[in-house]
Order: C-alpha cells, then sequence, then structure tokens
C-alpha cells in the first residue's frame, strides 16, 4: 500500500492562493521559457495558465514572471529572481512538513482500507 503524500496550498494575505499548481507553472515556464509550452506540458490550457500568472504577479510584490512579445529579438517568457525565491521557498516549506509528518503518515496508513 502506497502511504499518503502531502500537498500543501499556501492561503496568502490578500486572499489569494500559492500551491503544487502554480509550483509547477513556474517550473515548467523555467524550464521552456514559453506559457504556451509550459501550459501544453501540463496539459493546461494557455488562458488558465495566462490567469495563473496574473493572480501570482499581482499576490507578490515583484512579478514572478515576465514576458517580453515577439519582435527583433523574439519573444519569451521568463521566472524573475523574486519567482525563482519563491519557488525554491515554496519547496523548502513542503520538504519541512513532509519530513516531520512521515510518523504520522505512517501511523494514519495502518488505518486505511487495502
Amino acid at each position: 500500500m502506497t502511504a499518503p503524500r502531502l500537498s500543501l496550498r499556501l492561503d496568502l494575505p490578500n486572499g489569494t492562493r500559492f500551491g503544487p499548481g502554480k509550483a509547477a507553472l513556474l517550473s515548467a515556464l523555467r524550464e521552456t521559457g514559453s506559457i504556451r509550452a509550459a501550459a501544453a506540458h501540463l496539459y493546461m490550457s494557455y488562458p488558465r495558465a495566462l490567469k495563473l500568472i496574473e493572480q501570482m504577479n499581482a499576490s507578490f510584490a515583484d512579478p514572478l514572471v515576465v514576458t517580453q512579445h515577439g519582435g527583433a529579438d523574439g519573444g519569451g517568457t521568463h521566472v524573475t529572481p523574486e519567482g525563482l525565491a519563491v519557488l525554491k521557498l515554496y519547496h523548502a516549506i513542503c520538504d519541512q512538513a513532509e519530513r516531520s509528518s512521515d510518523e504520522a503518515f505512517t501511523q494514519l496508513t495502518t488505518y486505511l482500507r487495502d
């Protein structure tokens, strides 16, 4: 039997949230440099990805994602240093929470149905 796993969503003071979906989108944006490619990688619609980026950028003091429209240098999207820092901190919070709950998950597993 597989053990339960932890999934964290941070409820931010301004009423928005940051969780696994937005973290995955930031990671995919960092890897692909493209909203369309990141959305496709996550099986997410392009409009949904745009909405999540807008929410993230509105939630933090500095934007987490910036886009550059096409032109002589071409277009693209990149995760800002602030976005990378938020992503790193989110993963650190998740890792710490997971480590601290290992024993409780083991105990909980004994009550689960096979």
